[in-house]
């Protein structure tokens, strides 16, 4: 995913998500972080005994190490994919006609109605709202259809190795762990050819940090998250992502508004915050059904195609999405999206 703000994509803010727009618009799956391409060190066989040593040394047992990385080989299927990444520069008016059509938003509405408890269940745990939540989920893995078929440690390994990337190689570590702790097996990480796993699309090491497993009941589940089966453990784990990222209960991400066409650039943009008071007092006019927010809510305005296209004011909660994936269009998605998946 690699360009910022009105792009596309954006640089991300963890490595783990850098290239979902991409596959939010190809029905694809994730890419990786803008790192040099075939800058390996070492010989594949060289490579995968470093790695194996520094696994050992994060406390990894040898039975592991030896049954996740025997007879690995470069995987030619990641290198393809990850050597031949599509570039696009799309205004959002064309990426919201792809990443918000017909069939996802009839999907989101329909998983809004048969997960209508789960998700009271998940937002009265973690008070993060269903809109975000369904939005996430329909954007990255089309609730759960569209997972990817790698094998993560084959996957992590060879960008590790052909990117001679430490970052991929903590993943591939913090993998082993997820096999090592006895939460899922080696043959169950399956993901993407960047190693985002599950529904929710996490890299091992967010795994390990912020997966749920999930009951609704308000007490622990004492068994290991399943984000590749189970809802419940997917919306909950997504949920504890958007908490950590500083989610503000009860509150927008976003909302479209009516903007004059005189309005001064200079003064938009998610960093260029007001409050919505101000905006009004500069022509800004909220829709009905606005949610009702005091006048001193802090605000920013975005036109992300410029004067003359949509306008919305975001909120606090609009950076914890971009947390999830660093890009203005992919959190306006996840807004807009949400909202019309929970429209009657």
């Amino acid at each position: 995913m690699g360009v910022t703000g009105l792009k596309v994509a954006a640089i991300p803010l963890r490595m783990a998500q850098a290239l979902m727009l991409r596959r939010a618009i190809l029905a694809s799956i994730p890419a990786l972080a803008l790192l040099p391409k075939s800058a390996q060190a070492d010989d594949f066989n060289t490579f995968l005994a470093r790695l194996r040593a520094r696994a050992l040394a994060r406390g990894i047992p040898q039975s592991i190490i030896d049954a996740t990385t025997a007879g690995l080989v470069p995987n030619s299927d990641v290198l393809q994919l990850d050597k031949h990444q599509p570039e696009f520069t799309l205004t959002w008016a064309q990426y919201r006609s792809r990443v918000l059509n017909a069939t996802r938003v009839a999907q989101g509405k329909a998983k809004a109605q048969t997960s209508a408890n789960l998700l009271a269940a998940v937002t009265s745990q973690y008070g993060v709202d269903s809109g975000p939540l369904l939005g996430i989920w329909g954007i990255e893995t089309n609730y759960g259809t569209t997972q990817g078929d790698f094998g993560v440690i084959d996957a992590l390994t060879t960008l590790a190795w052909d990117r001679n990337s430490s970052f991929f190689g903590g993943q591939v570590i913090s993998a082993m762990r997820i096999v090592a702790n006895g939460d899922a097996p080696a043959q169950k990480l399956i993901g993407s050819y960047a190693g985002a796993m599950g529904q929710p699309q996490f890299m091992p090491s967010v795994y390990l940090s912020t997966a749920i497993s999930f009951t609704g009941s308000g007490q622990p589940d004492a068994g290991a998250p399943d984000i590749w089966n189970s809802d419940a453990d997917t919306l909950a784990s997504m949920a504890n992502y958007l908490l950590k990222a500083g989610w503000q209960s009860g509150q927008p991400s976003s909302e479209l508004v009516l903007a004059p066409g005189n309005i001064n650039l200079t003064s938009t943009g998610r960093e260029n915050v007001q409050t919505i008071a101000y905006w009004l007092q500069q022509g800004v006019h909220r829709l009905p059904g606005a949610p009702d927010l005091p006048a001193i809510t802090p605000a920013a305005l975005l036109l992300p195609d410029g004067a003359g296209g949509q306008a919305f004011l975001i909120y606090a909660n609009f950076h914890a999405i971009r947390r999830y994936n660093a890009s203005d269009y992919y959190a306006l998605a996840v807004g807009a999206l949400g909202r019309l998946a929970l429209q009657t």
